[in-house]
């Protein structure tokens, strides 16, 4: 692996940095409602009675800031920008509503209104579909929006293939037109300006370079390294941009959530497999220089390596962002439980501070798994010259 001796232009962390002044750290009313947890009922082992319990002002209070944690890790079929009137009968939402997408007997597509911000059940061609609160997930229901579960508290209704154009889906197709416009706009610039970046261009320019002549040359080389460029430009922006996206009041988890970073891992591992050269596959299954033997003994292993490697891209991305959104919710949710001027503005100052490291945090994943893709396809499009080896 090949790292650079330079680090990233100091003017590019200078102005990243100082994007959170502009912004605060994270949405404080994620779009599914986190609900007062008023009563518990607790199933009796025998017979179908219940106790209720009601819970006091505290534990209501624990209650909503965890709730506010969770559901600001789940996505949502709304996006509500933030909520007022908490205390009132019926609590208002600002924000809009987003296309449902299910597939049960047939095509079933109404607005996410009709959930009412998951407190309401939706009805389609005489079909009932209820949001439950605990997963964020859409069940079929009858019209009373009642949910089954087992000993094991997980919901037994049925779950239809649900293809709906969600929060974190609508801020894809979003950095997505973000991208394509700035860098169409960049490459129209180039054309009339004689090669000169103008606008926004002079900002990006840099880091195109930069990943060209410090990620993609010294570890792929430079008689491949441009057919992978396109490539790498992208992921790397488009996991920086969902990332800043994230800290942003709009609320969005998007590199936190497990489905998106797998499916960018299946990419590199896709253009890795489907690239690769003869050499490449000769070094996993018939690994030269190496006893008959043990050729057997390592064959699997290193078929095995190769799945492993998008793994750890998926869990890397997937990790490190969860869990800086799971510390700074609960640093948030942390001033309001602790309602003092000594231990609230030292939440906030915590908060503030890591919201600028998770600033960086976003550059630097983005960083690392744009290099490690580099390096997984140098090493699928590297040469060798085995016979001149031994000369």
């Amino acid at each position: 692996m090949v790292f650079s001796n330079r680090p990233l232009q100091l003017i590019l962390v200078a102005l990243v940095a100082s994007l959170p002044l502009f912004s605060s750290a994270n949405n404080s009313v994620d779009s599914v409602k986190a609900a007062t947890v008023e009563k518990v009922e607790v199933a009796a082992h025998h017979g179908e009675a219940t106790e209720t319990k009601v819970l006091s002002k505290e534990e209501k209070a624990e209650a909503d800031r965890k709730a506010f944690v969770k559901h600001h890790l789940l996505d949502s079929h709304d996006f509500t920008l933030f909520s007022y009137g908490k205390d009132e009968e019926h609590q208002k939402h600002f924000g809009f509503a987003l296309p449902v997408i299910l597939i049960d007997n047939g095509l079933q597509v109404f607005s996410s209104s009709k959930f009412e911000h998951g407190e309401a059940v939706a009805e389609s061609n005489g079909n009932y579909y209820k949001i439950n609160h605990h997963d964020g997930k859409v069940y079929k229901t009858d019209a009373e929006g009642t949910f089954s579960e087992n000993e094991h508290g997980h919901v037994t209704n049925a779950q239809p293939i649900d293809l709906s154009i969600t929060k974190n889906v609508l801020m894809i197709i979003v950095v997505g037109l973000i991208m394509f416009l700035l860098f169409a706009g960049l490459g129209k610039s180039y054309k009339k300006n004689g090669s000169i970046a103008k606008g926004a261009g002079r900002f990006f320019e840099p880091i195109i370079i930069y990943i060209r002549d410090e990620i993609a040359i010294p570890n792929i080389g430079e008689k491949h390294y441009k057919k992978y460029m396109s490539f790498l430009l992208t992921i790397f922006f488009f996991i920086w941009f969902l990332n800043m996206f994230g800290l942003t009041p709009l609320g969005v988890n998007i590199t936190g959530n497990l489905a998106v970073t797998a499916s960018l891992a299946i990419l590199t591992y896709l253009i890795t497999t489907f690239t690769a050269k003869k050499d490449y596959w000769k070094h996993i299954f018939w690994m030269p220089g190496v006893p008959v033997p043990m050729k057997f003994v390592l064959a699997p292993i290193e078929l095995l390596g190769t799945i492993i490697k998008p793994f750890s891209l998926t869990i890397r991305l997937y990790a490190n962002m969860l869990a800086g959104h799971v510390v700074l919710m609960t640093l948030i949710a942390l001033m309001y439980k602790f309602n003092s001027p000594i231990g609230s503005p030292l939440s906030f100052m915590l908060a503030f501070v890591l919201s600028l490291l998770e600033v960086l945090v976003a550059l630097l994943q983005a960083y690392i798994f744009t290099m490690l893709s580099a390096l997984y396809f140098g090493s699928a499009s590297e040469e060798h010259h085995h016979e001149e080896a031994h000369h």
